[in-house]
């Protein structure tokens, strides 16, 4: 027995470790997502998620000791993120001709997924620091985190709320679709970039790589939008909660 604690307390405290346990969540995740016949439902990310965290919980592995070794994955999503130009790069021609529907989606997606987030926390009767971190929750988790320090919020939570959205959103999104009857790859490529980040741009390079490229487009515009009218929207709206 003391040997088995010598080792789990060796491993556990090893970066490597917990970079390869969430390497082979994933795994596991994607394996189980393929048996299902992709079901929406079984999104490995959120398969994932829900095995390192039981797996966290069972061993009372602190959130601190497990980043310092899933950290190198959080270092690749810069540079994952710019490599999303790459299919931007080989449709540039169709995105210029479809500018206004693409700008007039973007500001009004970005402005409701702020404003709907706010009063429905704000209604619900949420403290203003974490209707402040729940805002940005529809741009990637640097933005929010910095949008949320910056108006007061709690960046761990917006962080937390990036999360739980591009999870939701990437489950979600194939019965919405089939509910509103939406086929059109830019369109579902789009919305899910913009409503769901990197979680919602991957499920939507699942789907071809038209809404993969439409959903890259999102990403960075949305982070770009929000970052520059949430603040805006945040103090108008903010006064009617207090």
């Amino acid at each position: 027995m003391n040997d088995y604690h010598e080792i789990w307390s060796f491993l556990s405290t090893s970066s490597l470790f917990w970079l390869a346990v969430t390497l082979a969540a994933y795994a596991v995740a994607q394996r189980f997502y393929k048996f299902t016949n992709w079901n929406s439902l079984a999104n490995p990310v959120a398969v994932a998620i829900l095995i390192v965290v039981l797996l966290l919980t069972a061993t009372g592995t602190s959130y601190k000791t497990y980043f310092d070794g899933a950290q190198f994955i959080h270092f690749l999503l810069g540079p994952t993120t710019v490599a999303l130009a790459v299919p931007l790069y080989d449709l540039r021609i169709q995105l210029a001709k479809n500018w206004l529907p693409i700008l007039l989606g973007l500001l009004s997606g970005s402005v409701v997924a702020v404003v709907s987030a706010v009063l429905i926390a704000g209604a619900l009767g949420a403290s203003p620091e974490t209707i402040v971190s729940l805002a940005p929750k529809s741009v990637t988790t640097p933005i929010a985190m910095t949008i949320a320090e910056k108006m007061g919020g709690m960046p761990a939570l917006a962080a937390s709320f990036v999360v739980l959205t591009g999870v939701l959103g990437g489950v979600i999104a194939g019965p919405l679709f089939r509910l509103l009857k939406i086929t059109d790859s830019p369109s579902m490529g789009f919305s899910l970039g913009l409503a769901s980040h990197g979680i919602g741009t991957s499920r939507a390079f699942q789907i071809n790589e038209e809404a993969g490229t439409y959903a890259s487009l999102a990403i960075g515009l949305t982070g770009l939008v929000t970052a520059l009218v949430a603040p805006l929207l945040l103090h108008l709206l903010l006064p009617l909660f207090s």
